[in-house]
């Protein structure tokens, strides 16, 4: 695995961290949305990652003999999360509550959203400090011959 591999790898991780941070931002700022353009309660969004695959035969052997150290990460899906229950609360006087008084507010919990953006910023940093170590280590490397 090269230096350049290796910056390849914690730029991908930064990637796909920043938008799992846009993601939760987005979560939050909706986190009162009764109604979205389909006339119903904004859903939390979840971000899935996995592992970027490659097709480079020399990628693929190294990966099955365990010289491979990966190729990064990837954002494969973004999904609604549409196992936590809606937060119903009773508003007879909101414009959308149903026949019985209650609202669907969105299935966002301020302070797992919180939590959630705390890792991602956190895995973030990492990937920040594992590629300024690369480019110091390119940096230190070019120094040699001096």
């Amino acid at each position: 695995m090269s230096v350049i591999d290796g910056m390849n790898v914690s730029a991908s991780g930064m990637t796909a961290q920043r938008l799992r941070m846009d993601i939760i931002s987005q979560n939050i700022a909706n986190v009162n949305t009764t109604r979205d353009e389909n006339g119903e309660a904004y859903r939390r969004k979840i971000v899935v990652f996995a592992e970027k695959d490659t097709n480079a035969f020399a990628d693929i052997l190294n990966s099955k003999t365990g010289a491979g150290a990966g190729n990064g990460v990837k954002v494969t899906q973004i999904l609604e999360d549409t196992e936590t229950p809606m937060n119903m609360v009773y508003d007879p006087s909101h414009p959308d509550a149903d026949e019985e008084g209650y609202v669907a507010y969105p299935n966002v919990n301020t302070v797992t959203e919180m939590t959630n953006l705390i890792d991602a910023s956190r895995a973030y940093e990492a990937n920040v400090t594992a590629f300024n170590a690369s480019k110091e280590m390119a940096l230190k490397g070019l120094e040699v011959g001096k």
